[in-house]
């Protein structure tokens, strides 16, 4: 044959080292030891479901299935084994995809009854040279509703010369109807190192020289599919003409280098911006694709969060050499909420570059997320640091100081997340004999602080004339009748409009704010008889200015806690801390007070931590 025949008649790696035995099979160990010990005892099913990933063999196993079956042996008195002789005339005719007894079909192109009624149609007849009748259906969860239905009886009850053998991706899509009548085999990923070591061995069959770390990054690339990494080494080979490295590997499949992965994280790690960006634009030059870095700081992170627990998770196929140590070095130096908060941050960041119109810009903005947040103090820590003055001012780097973040203390590391913070309320504040907690705050120009403090209670206005002595005291309970009754719009109107001038049993006066509705009157007495079932009367009144609206009487409750906030000597100290923090927001959590915004939350201490 000449050279040009040669080349012609070349098949790819993962047609010319397709297995012919379970010999040959790698990773499926368990389906063959099942299939070996049921043709020993005579306990052949009649129908098979192989089920799994793409590329792990399901339709290979399927051939040699049905080639173990019919096998009559080299000397022609041979029975069925999971060792076919491949030299019978059977096992060759199969091989070559030629046997009269071995029909295959491929049931995305024929979805139809009509081909299932074909295929029944020839169930009845014997087989001509084989052993069975073997039917394989691949992709079988493509068959439509009709087909399967048409299918199920034939299956259920089929003759002894017929085995069924189904192979498909999607496990799910077959009715159960169909799986209940099949002996079901799920083909699990071959593992990365599995694939490498196999990898291997085609290369050296092959001629071809691979570096380990080169058949590593194919395995990896592969995700447990023999026929995915057998058609990337096929590329790799003709890639690098026969001579593969590493490097060679990554331009290839558009990786970033390991090492720098790791040199990436560790400068992540120690708050250094502008050495993250350089490295990741270096790895995105070099082909890298921004996503394909973050998944592998993703992997990265997962290892080492995997090695503070179990020390087997150094045998990486993906990392080796002196990167497993490094790995165990930056490990041990890392506590567990750090890798979990990088975790969470990578995996948001993962989706928002694979959206982003540009990947790399995602890509570093996630960089520069991590590395403020990289050196983030826990909260509860904070909070012991903020009582004891150690906290030290700082803020955020600035762009002369080279783009690492400041170590001069947690309160410059912080970034822009929050942390929470408990204290106590001094007693000179005149507040009443349970001050409620509250919620405050700080906002440093764009870097949010929260901070829990106790504050005095805003002083209960009485009410307008006489305490009734009902539940209806005032325009507060009032206001939470209506809430409990779901008068949305009355209720609103009730808050922004009604200054009660007088209020007794049964009776209300008010002078409507500016913007009233001109029925208000009407509407609220009509809907108070309805709720308490008493006679209510509520009349405008025509002169008497009356008091503020609970919307107003609201507004000053914030005023004065806001002004008791800022006067707590704990948060002079943090203002005097994070340089121009104002206090913009002081939420209530005393549980004696039911909040529109969310209730009562408990009282905590010094050390807890709310988000």
């Amino acid at each position: 044959m000449s050279e040009e025949e040669q080349k012609t008649a070349y098949r790819v790696l993962a047609r010319k080292y397709r297995p012919s035995n379970f010999d040959d099979l790698i990773g499926h160990e368990a389906m063959v030891r099942t299939l070996s010990n049921a043709l020993e005892a005579g306990r052949l099913a009649h129908a098979f479901v192989l089920t799994g990933t793409r590329g792990i063999g399901k339709t290979t196993t399927a051939r040699i299935i049905a080639r173990g079956l019919n096998c009559i042996g080299a000397d022609g008195n041979g029975g069925p084994t999971v060792h076919p002789c491949g030299v019978c005339e059977n096992c060759v005719a199969i091989a070559e995809d030629r046997h009269q007894d071995v029909l295959e079909m491929d049931a995305a192109s024929r979805t139809g009854v009509d081909d299932i009624r074909e295929l029944i149609d020839g169930v009845r007849y014997l087989p001509i040279n084989a052993r069975y009748k073997i039917y394989i259906i691949d992709e079988v969860h493509m068959l439509s509703k009709n087909a399967f239905n048409a299918l199920l009886k034939t299956l259920e009850e089929p003759p002894e010369h017929v085995k069924f053998i189904f192979a498909t991706t999607e496990i799910r899509k077959i009715p159960v109807t169909v799986l209940s009548r099949c002996q079901r085999f799920d083909l699990k990923r071959v593992d990365a190192a599995t694939l490498a070591d196999y990898f291997g061995k085609i290369a050296e069959k092959e001629n071809a020289s691979v570096s380990e770390e080169a058949l590593a990054l194919i395995a990896r690339a592969a995700e447990g599919s023999v026929r995915d990494g057998l058609s990337l080494l096929d590329q790799a080979i003709a890639h690098g003409d026969g001579h593969v490295d590493a490097d060679q590997a990554r331009d290839m499949l558009g990786l970033a280098d390991r090492s720098r992965m790791l040199d990436l994280l560790d400068v992540v790690f120690q708050g250094n911006i502008a050495e993250a960006l350089d490295i990741l634009r270096g790895q995105y030059d070099r082909g890298a694709d921004p996503v394909v870095i973050i998944q592998d700081l993703l992997e990265l992170t997962h290892w080492m969060t995997a090695l503070k627990v179990t020390p087997e998770a150094a045998n990486n196929v993906a990392v080796s050499g002196g990167d497993v140590t490094r790995g165990q070095e930056m490990a041990g130096k890392l506590s567990m909420p750090v890798l979990a908060r990088t975790w969470q941050m990578l995996l948001k960041g993962l989706d928002e570059t694979r959206r982003a119109p540009s990947a790399i810009a995602a890509a570093e903005m996630l960089l520069v997320r991590l590395t403020y947040a990289s050196d983030l103090p826990s909260p509860g820590d904070l909070a012991r640091q903020v009582q004891d003055g150690n906290v030290t001012s700082g803020g955020a780097p600035s762009p002369s100081s080279g783009g690492g973040v400041p170590n001069g203390g947690p309160a410059a590391r912080m970034g822009g997340s929050a942390a929470a913070l408990a204290v106590s309320n001094p007693a000179p504040t005149p507040a009443p004999t349970s001050a409620p907690r509250a919620q405050l705050k700080i906002v440093n120009d764009t870097l949010p602080e929260e901070v829990a403090v106790e504050t005095p209670a805003p002083q209960v206005e009485e009410p307008v004339q006489n305490m009734v002595p009902d539940a209806l005291r005032n325009m507060d309970d009032v206001v939470d009748l209506l809430q409990d009754r779901a008068d949305v719009m009355l209720k609103g109107q009730v808050i922004n409009f009604v200054r009660p001038v007088k209020f007794d049993k049964g009776y209300l006066e008010f002078s409507p704010a500016p913007g009233a509705p001109v029925d208000l009157a009407a509407k609220l007495g009509r809907r108070l008889r309805e709720i308490t079932g008493e006679p209510w009367q509520v009349e405008l009144s025509a002169d008497a200015e009356g008091a503020p609206t609970v919307a107003e009487k609201r507004q000053s409750d914030r005023a004065a806690m806001l002004a008791a906030a800022e006067r707590h000597p704990l948060v002079q100290k943090i203002k005097d801390t994070f340089n121009g923090a104002t206090v913009v927001e002081v939420r209530d959590l005393s549980p004696d007070i039911d909040m529109e915004f969310g209730g009562a939350d408990m009282p905590i201490d010094a050390d807890e931590v709310f988000e």
